[in-house]
């Protein structure tokens, strides 16, 4: 697993070149004490594995903009997309303007996935077809997550980003909403891919194809339960998936039934990849809270994933299981760091 000792890290995305699995991961001090500050005090950090497990800390990928620029608070969560010799990296921004409260979406060049340079030409606003800014409805603008790839369908280039619809209920307007684009720059909005309806948002969105259907992974805090489901199923922190017919959706559940979560919202921000190790897939997720509610803010190893006959995706690990390994691991590396002093 990833654990740094002076950071967090959490939500992530990565890119593969050859062998080399780049990891991008959002980061911020341990020192700040209180986790929730970590929101604003957010970087992109960098880090190279060959099978998920073992890696290689590299030099920070991005960080804040200077003073003014959309981004100059805090930078979070994105994809990696390759184009041509280039590789693209599409990220979230939020600035000193609104507090934090706006968010945008920025873009970043690299020739060889560690320098990146950010294209200060390129900021993306949610169009006025999904919720704007009111912080009387929510606490702030959703438009954030970006999860960039190639459209085979309809050609060029789809993004799914993390969005709110301007009507309904509060606690139910969560979409995610579909963009496409010919050259990487210039983006047209299509709509919503999700319904509406059973959370205030949808995080980190990302699409796999598994058992012959794409499936929409995503992320949802039980606190942002809508009401209306809380009154059917209840509620509970995990990463959660919908089906589709295409890479582009439209997606909706197969049941409510959730993927991998629980009480205590052990993993979170959750994707699924092909662990080098055995070629199926498996979901590696961010660690979040151990069984006495600390914040432990690292990455687990890959868990592996199963297709039943039926199709649905099943965690082979309990998420609580996953997370009391990696405490044990946590307390014996702090143990053998304070004994090398």
């Amino acid at each position: 697993m990833l654990l740094l000792d002076d950071h967090w890290t959490w939500d992530f995305w990565t890119a593969q070149d050859g062998d080399d699995i780049h990891l991008y991961f959002l980061k911020a001090p341990r020192s700040l004490g209180d986790p929730d500050l970590r929101h604003t005090n957010a970087r992109i950090g960098h880090a190279v594995s060959t099978d998920l497990r073992r890696w290689t800390v590299l030099e920070d990928a991005l960080g804040p903009g200077e003073l003014g620029a959309f981004d100059d608070l805090a930078t979070w969560t994105g994809s990696v997309v390759r184009d041509g010799d280039g590789w693209w990296m599409f990220y979230t921004g939020i600035g000193t303007d609104s507090d934090g409260l706006r968010q945008r979406i920025g873009r970043a060049h690299s020739t060889d996935l560690v320098t990146w340079t950010k294209d200060a030409d390129f900021v993306l606003e949610a169009p006025a077809m999904f919720e704007q800014l009111d912080t009387s409805v929510w606490p702030d603008l959703c438009w954030r997550d970006p999860c960039v790839f190639a459209d085979p369908e309809h050609g060029g280039w789809a993004m799914l980003v993390t969005a709110r619809m301007p009507h309904g209920p509060a606690d139910a307007r969560g979409v995610v909403a579909l963009l496409r684009s010919d050259d990487l720059r210039t983006w047209t909005r299509v709509g919503p891919v999700t319904p509406p309806g059973d959370w205030g948002h949808l995080e980190v969105p990302q699409v796999v194809e598994l058992g012959g259907r794409h499936r929409l992974v995503f992320c949802a805090y039980a606190a942002c339960t809508s009401a209306g489901r809380q009154a059917r199923v209840g509620a509970m922190t995990g990463t959660h998936y919908f089906d589709g017919a295409s890479p582009t959706g439209p997606f909706a559940p197969e049941s409510d039934d959730l993927f991998a979560a629980d009480p205590a919202g052990s993993l979170y921000a959750g994707k699924i990849v092909t662990d080098p190790l055995t070629g199926g897939p498996a979901l590696l997720a961010f660690l979040q809270f151990g069984a006495d509610g600390e914040f432990l803010g690292g990455l687990s190893d890959p868990v592996p994933v199963e297709v039943t006959p039926s199709g649905r995706l099943v965690l082979t690990r309990r998420p609580a299981d996953v997370v009391a390994e990696a405490r044990v691991a946590v307390d014996a590396h702090e143990a053998a760091r304070i004994a090398g002093r």
